[in-house]
């Protein structure tokens, strides 16, 4: 299966230029970059196609290029938004792109000595370029019709409360400089980026083709939205970061193991290397038994492995099996104070816990899992409660100090998903 063959069987081609030649051009190892504006100083899951696409091209002996936007992402890209971005220094951008580059050694392989692949910056070959020079040179290539025929331009020029600044409005003609320096410089024929990218690489195509008279292709990669209609990469605590520091590894896990049903097998294709035959096993398992979640099992597994390693992803399965029923024995402090995080809290004076303790139908009601005494007694003996996922049967039973976790937790679960973390002060 050629590259393109591929992309088009994981639904990862939005739009391409010239695809016949581009099929001949790839029959040949080819040198393709994908850029991204280091605004963060780590990358999140919205990053991952482009980046994902960028390896497949390389594991089929192409060359890519990561290009960080030191100089592009000082100006920011309109392509999809509705208002201004905020201005950042050198050094942030400098911090940020170093904070990235440990995390696209995940994605790509920088040390193979057949194909590595490259890190660049744009800021690189924009320092030494004048604002006379870049109007001179590069701006009298572009109409100002046609710049404003640009979709992501249009829709933020229609806005008159927000409108677009003359900065943003010149970052098309710094991608498109980006691509003709990097083909001039580079032997670099192929641009990716994600649809709403698609007015930018066509523009440096044809700047490419001006001022070198090269011929070079595009090729967009869809843009993830979820089945409901919502933005892929954000979750109820914001947007799902690679940098285990911004986003706990339980968290991460968690993210795709609630892969929507409707998305699993769809994400499957775009976010791992799994092959054909074996996405189709699990595509026919998730239509036979779609409660196993083993298409979900699978897509998180296997893109934790690839962001954070395999010890990691193990620890996060063990401490996702929990919310099932797991034991609570084989999980670190660390790890629970995540699970702690995901699911409703509520704080109970430690002095209760001396002695005699608080009795459990109590507690179940101060939790909220128990609107009365009563009901908590009835859940108890019906077998519906547990303590740090023990089953309790006894509705005398009482919670002391030594039914805490960690000194300070006590698990409690009605039912098979009515969760609560006791926290003793």
């Amino acid at each position: 299966m050629s590259i393109l063959e591929e992309l088009i069987w994981r639904g990862l081609i939005a739009d391409c230029t010239d695809t016949t030649e581009l099929t001949k051009r790839l029959a040949a190892p080819t040198t393709l970059y994908a850029g991204f504006d280091p605004t963060a100083d780590s990358l999140h899951v919205g990053n991952l196609v482009p980046l994902l696409a960028l390896r497949r091209f390389q594991l089929l002996g192409h060359h890519p290029i990561a290009l960080a936007g030191g100089a592009t992402g000082s100006i920011g890209d309109p392509s999809g938004k509705t208002a201004e971005r905020q201005l950042l220094t050198k050094e942030i951008l400098d911090h940020n792109i170093a904070s990235v580059k440990v995390q696209l050694a995940k994605l790509l392989d920088f040390d193979t000595k057949q194909n590595p692949a490259r890190l660049m910056d744009n800021a690189s070959w924009t320092a030494g370029v004048s604002f006379l020079d870049f109007l001179r040179d590069i701006g009298k290539h572009f109409s100002v019709n046609q710049m404003v025929a640009k979709e992501s331009v249009r829709a933020r020029m229609e806005d008159r409360e927000v409108g677009i600044s003359y900065t943003e409005f010149s970052y098309m003609l710094l991608q498109a400089f980006d691509f003709m320096v990097l083909c001039r410089d580079h032997h670099c024929e192929l641009q990716i980026g994600g649809s709403d990218q698609w007015g930018n690489i066509t523009a440096g195509i044809e700047l490419t083709r001006k001022k070198i008279s090269r011929h070079v292709f595009g090729l967009t990669l869809p843009l993830i939205t979820n089945a409901d209609g919502s933005k892929f990469g954000k979750s109820v605590s914001g947007a799902i970061w690679l940098d285990p520091k911004r986003t706990s590894v339980y968290r991460f896990y968690q993210f795709w193991v609630n892969t929507d049903d409707r998305d699993v097998i769809r994400y499957l294709k775009y976010f791992t290397f799994l092959r054909k035959d074996e996405i189709e096993r699990l595509e026919k398992l998730h239509a036979e038994n779609p409660g196993a979640r083993w298409a979900h099992k699978a897509l998180a597994n296997e893109v934790t492995n690839l962001i954070h390693g395999e010890q990691a992803t193990v620890q996060a399965q063990v401490s996702s099996d929990v919310l099932f029923g797991g034991s609570v024995g084989t999980i670190s402090a660390n790890d629970f104070a995540d699970i702690a995080g995901e699911i409703p809290t509520k704080g109970i004076e430690i002095t209760r816990l001396d002695g005699a303790g608080i009795p459990l139908v109590e507690l179940l009601v101060h939790a909220g899992l128990c609107p009365s005494k009563g009901q908590a007694r009835k859940d108890i003996e019906g077998g519906g409660v547990n303590i740090n996922n023990v089953r309790e049967a006894s509705a005398a039973r009482a919670v002391t100090r030594n039914d805490l976790l960690f000194t300070k937790h006590i698990l409690l679960r009605k039912g098979k998903k009515n969760y609560v973390v006791v926290t003793a002060k």
